[in-house]
């Protein structure tokens, strides 16, 4: 059985639901001029950036980094 990653403020949270909250809250448009990604800013989709995401870790974590500091997460659990 594998144990909860205390360290981790987004287990549990899927890419998928990160790229869309972001891709809702500020627009793809907007979302590719704060992150400067191919995959923002040319024929965007949840789809195309997530097989982008995936194979680019530097990317990853700057979409991370901004899911958390746009939500507020810092380990609490997210209140709506």
């Amino acid at each position: 059985m594998r144990q909860p990653q205390t360290n981790n403020p987004l287990h549990g949270i899927t890419l998928e639901t990160i790229v869309t909250s972001l891709a809702e809250h500020y627009g793809w448009l907007e979302l590719g001029r704060i992150i400067d990604i191919r995959c923002f800013n040319f024929d965007p989709s949840v789809q195309s950036s997530l097989k982008f995401l995936r194979k680019t870790p530097w990317a990853r974590k700057k979409v991370e980094e901004l899911y958390s500091h746009t939500f507020k997460i810092d380990g609490r659990a997210i209140k709506d």
